[in-house]
């Protein structure tokens, strides 16, 4: 695969994965957050409904005594909306009459004085103008009249947020003892109560709980990724360095180190048509180690790749950086030379038989220093060859000539 088509496989990787982690996360967030709020707004109705129901019962009990009478102290003015609003005791003490609906206001004042609710009871069908209800009260109401069983609202106001919930008030037996003339009969909508508390405190703590999620969370996601960074960068050192293994081993012969059959031929035949197109010279040299065979019976098959890798060695110090030196087969070497005439062809087939001609030192179990020589055939490129068979045809025939006619040398001719 070649390396930029891989690079970018990888990317594409990276990106994919970060994404996706990215996107999980975020939603894990999301859905942790608003999850949050839901059972926070939950807990909210759950106590506003608590509120409500102990008003409903401190008004149930009051109705259910036809209201209460209470010591008159300085300022307290009686209910002009009800009968025997004031009486006087025989001891000349004066109680006033609270019914449900003054309960539920002196109530409400105590709590929201001491900064915890705050109680209103309105209605539609008002007999006190101070219950006139507003614009989260109206709307409540209408909706109770369509059979809505409860509503909430968060609102803020003056920078504060409060939690706003209302149920309504059913006409019941006791109420008619005062609402009768209103024209409600038993189960009517008569009204409702509202209550409203402070939630900004929860809120806040929510807010900051949310800020410390979302550093966790970018600090989560860059350690993630910075972990699959680190593991993908190494993967991908280890997979280049795998796979330049494989490639190096495709084209290298496992005993000498030079390159394979199929690759010499492979690129024997890129610079052949290259230097077809543009008119190059291009020659070749077939190689032979002598008396191989004999070697091997005489001394062992690892002293024989001991030799082919000598050899290999000292050729390829003689010849050009740009020249393509293989292993042809057994002990045969084929070197392809890019850009060379016959002259020059034939003087580096020259250099190269002296330079292996020199002993060999093996450093094997015994110390052996052998005598080895090469025979070579020499080639080039014509205008008549059709393929580099016709050129490798020629140069075996000549090193077949340069082998009979007493080995060690160069043939061309």
């Amino acid at each position: 695969m070649p390396l930029a088509r891989e690079t970018k496989i990888y990317k594409t990787f990276m990106v994919s994965i970060s994404l996706t982690i990215i996107a999980v996360l975020s939603g894990i967030f999301f859905i942790t957050t608003i999850r949050t709020r839901q059972l926070i707004d939950e807990e909210n109705i759950i106590q506003a409904r608590t509120l409500f129901n102990s008003i409903i019962w401190a008004r149930k009990w009051n109705a259910n005594h036809g209201g209460v009478y209470v010591e008159k102290k300085k300022g307290d003015k009686p209910n002009h909306y009800l009968d025997k609003a004031e009486i006087k005791t025989i001891d000349g003490k004066v109680f006033i009459r609270r019914n449900p609906a003054q309960m539920t206001r002196e109530i409400s004042e105590y709590a929201e004085k001491e900064g915890l609710f705050k109680f209103h009871l309105t209605s539609l069908n008002l007999l006190n103008p101070a219950n006139k209800p507003d614009d989260f009260e109206a709307r409540a109401l209408s909706l109770f009249e369509k059979g809505t069983k409860e509503t909430s609202y968060t609102e803020n106001k003056d920078g504060i947020t409060y939690f706003r919930y209302m149920a309504p008030l059913y006409t019941e037996k006791e109420c008619l003892q005062c609402h009768s003339n209103q024209g409600y009969k038993l189960g009517d909508v008569r009204g409702g109560i509202s209550i409203t508390f402070d939630i900004e405190n929860i809120r806040s703590k929510l807010g900051i709980n949310n800020i410390y999620t979302i550093i966790f969370g970018l600090l989560s996601t860059s350690f993630l990724l910075g972990l699959i960074f680190l593991f993908t960068a190494r993967l991908i050192k280890k997979t280049s360095e795998i796979q330049q293994r494989f490639e190096y081993l495709a084209v290298t012969d496992g005993l000498t180190g030079i390159f394979n059959r199929r690759h010499i031929m492979s690129r024997f035949n890129e610079e052949f048509e290259r230097a077809r197109r543009l008119k190059k010279n291009l020659g070749c040299i077939m190689i032979d180690v002598d008396k191989f065979k004999s070697i091997n019976d005489e001394f062992g098959h690892l002293v024989g790749d001991e030799v082919l890798r000598e050899t290999s060695i000292r050729i390829k110090n003689v010849i050009r950086i740009y020249d393509i030196l293989g292993r042809y087969g057994g002990e045969e070497f084929l070197i392809v030379l890019p850009d060379a005439d016959f002259d020059n062809t034939k003087s580096l087939a020259e250099r190269i038989r002296e330079n292996v001609k020199a002993d060999i030192f093996l450093a094997t179990d015994m110390p052996l220093h052998i005598h080895i020589t090469i025979s070579s055939g020499i080639a080039r490129m014509t205008d008549v060859d059709n393929s580099i068979d016709d050129i490798i045809k020629r140069a075996d025939k000549r090193l077949y000539k340069a082998k009979s006619s007493g080995r060690d040398r160069v043939e061309w001719l």
